[in-house]
């Protein structure tokens, strides 16, 4: 970064802490719960997280806060390590677990009590919400808080001991009950949980909770910036307290910064989980959604999630970022790298009635005019072809210049041609169109000099090959949530969008065979496609729309 770009508030947090001897390195971590897919806003904290890392020479760690086996899953566990890996962030040797500390954690909240900063309590959940009081008013003294430390020390390890059943008792920290910001106000830091955790087993029957142990977790790893959300800013002085008074000698900062939301998208894990379960999708990476295991699916590229991530920009004030603004990025990061070959997914046959029958011919096309690095193909051409059923029109409108009876179109790559009519079936669909073709245009040059308005795709029927391709839209129906000013309506339903997804049965030139999962192309004047990586197979190639070529994103200036 050069001295006259501008730094963000982490970044100028971060030199001040180094110019001041704060820390003398810079240590960062990425903390999921796996307890479901990651999606588009978890890259900004990925990606934040480990940047800050490589700009100051410092260390990245990849750590699970599994803390709750009642959501977790090894499932999400593998997909959240993937998704970081495929964004580019490398956690080299440092993979931990929550878990891997829950010996320690123990130790700390019997230090706690040791200290009398810890007391056993028999209340129930709702008895102690009841007992926190309200924004408004100051909270009551829990009626076992005067129990010894001799007496604490015997219930926890009793507690440990799986003495008790779920519920019947808690540990709570002892800070302030009169404290104006109620997470202060004597929070539960260990429950009693009597469940299968997917990395420890049945060892634990009690478990910390997500505040008492993330900034232990920290201070092990020797994390020095725990970068944040904003909802955690009310949190960070029951973290402080507790990194203060565990006293660790080297105590991390926590720092917050906004979420990055997508306007009319799903990433409550809620909603994709019913979602999943009613059919509506095929999975949490169907390429509808925004987890980033259905972005990498539909297409997407890393490069193109961080430069969504870098314009988002690292900021304090919550913002909607608009997906038009997603899909500029990948275009951008498209247009020069993917080649572009011709599909037709909505055909009728063109028949050529004076092209020699059982000719075949060979013609050139360039694979991407903005990038001559990926050369050129041969495209077969023949008598019979399949072009896009809206480049034909019987009777068309003005300014119409595709296929219409009367009048000459270019076929890109190949000749011009003059459209002499059509055939239809009995309930008036057209079934063939035909037309005549100037031999001379070869290349779709004309030697005479004229000039035709219309340059129309192309695939040879007689080496198409056939396929799926799948056309996507929002799933959420973006007019009736603009309307609401919500995804969901008063029933808590999602507002879908019946048309969020359209199969066609495609014809494709030859130079699409052999494409392999993720391959991505773009098809002329359609758009730009991948090889779904779920449902392609050798005999079926399977596409998925990643973004069309036209674009509502204007750029910032």
């Amino acid at each position: 970064m050069s001295e006259t770009e501008s730094r963000n508030f982490i970044q100028t947090i971060i030199d001040k802490d180094l110019a001041e001897g704060v820390y003398d390195t810079v240590h960062t971590r990425f903390p999921p719960e796996p307890n479901g897919y990651l999606h588009i806003g978890h890259a900004k904290a990925i990606l934040t997280n480990y940047g800050l890392a490589q700009e100051y020479g410092g260390k990245f760690n990849m750590r699970f806060d599994d803390t709750n086996p009642t959501k977790e899953d090894i499932e999400f566990v593998e997909s959240i390590k993937e998704d970081v890996a495929w964004l580019g962030a490398d956690w080299e040797d440092r993979l931990f677990f929550a878990s891997d500390y829950f010996g320690q954690m123990y130790e700390a909240a019997v230090k706690l009590i040791r200290k009398g900063k810890a007391y056993v309590s028999d209340l129930s959940a709702e008895q102690i919400r009841e007992y926190r009081g309200s924004f408004t008013e100051p909270g009551r003294e829990d009626p076992y808080s005067s129990r010894t430390v001799e007496e604490n020390l015997r219930l926890f390890e009793e507690m440990k001991e799986g003495r008790y059943g779920d519920g019947e008792k808690v540990l709570r920290a002892r800070i302030d009950m009169a404290s104006p910001n109620i997470n202060m106000r004597d929070p539960v830091i260990y429950r009693v949980a009597h469940m299968n955790h997917h990395n420890t087993g049945d060892q634990w029957c009690i478990y910390p909770m997500y505040d008492f142990a993330h900034p232990i977790e920290d201070a092990i790893e020797g994390i020095t910036h725990s970068v944040c959300t904003l909802e955690f800013e009310d949190h960070r002085p029951l973290y402080d307290w507790v990194v203060r008074e565990l006293e660790y000698p080297h105590p991390p900062k926590q720092i917050e910064q906004a979420k990055m939301y997508l306007k009319n998208v799903v990433t409550g894990k809620r909603y994709i989980k019913k979602l999943v379960q009613d059919g509506i999708v095929d999975g949490w990476d169907d390429p509808r959604l925004v987890s980033i295991a259905a972005l990498r699916r539909r297409g997407f590229t890393p490069e193109s999630i961080r430069k969504f991530v870098e314009m988002c920009g690292v900021s304090k004030a919550q913002s909607v970022a608009d997906y038009a603004a997603l899909e500029y990025c990948i275009r951008e990061d498209l247009k020069v790298q993917a080649p572009r070959y011709m599909a037709v997914l909505d055909p009728v046959k063109l028949i050529i009635d004076n092209y020699p029958e059982g000719q075949t011919e060979l013609l050139t096309g360039g694979n991407n005019p903005e990038n001559e690095a990926l050369g050129s193909r041969e495209i077969p051409f023949g008598r019979e072809l399949y072009i896009e059923r809206e480049d034909f029109m019987e009777e068309p409108p003005k300014k119409y210049f595709r296929m219409f009876p009367g009048n000459e179109v270019r076929l890109m790559n190949a000749y011009f041609v003059t459209c002499t009519g059509c055939v239809k079936d009995e309930n008036g669909v057209v079934t063939e169109v035909h037309c005549t073709y100037d031999p001379a245009s070869r290349g779709g040059n004309s030697p005479d000099g004229r000039k035709v308005k219309g340059t129309i795709h192309w695939v040879a029927a007689g080496t198409a090959i056939p396929a799926e391709v799948r056309l996507y839209e929002n799933l959420i129906d973006e007019a009736a949530a603009d309307e609401k000013g919500a995804i969901y309506n008063e029933e808590g339903e999602l507002y879908l969008n019946p048309q969020s997804l359209v199969v066609k049965n495609a014809f494709l030139e030859p130079a699409f065979a052999g494409a392999s999962a993720y391959d991505r192309f773009q098809f002329v004047r359609q758009g730009f496609f991948c090889v779904d990586a779920k449902d392609s197979t050798s005999d079926r190639l399977v596409f998925d729309r990643i973004v069309s070529l036209k674009s509502s994103f204007v750029l910032p200036k």
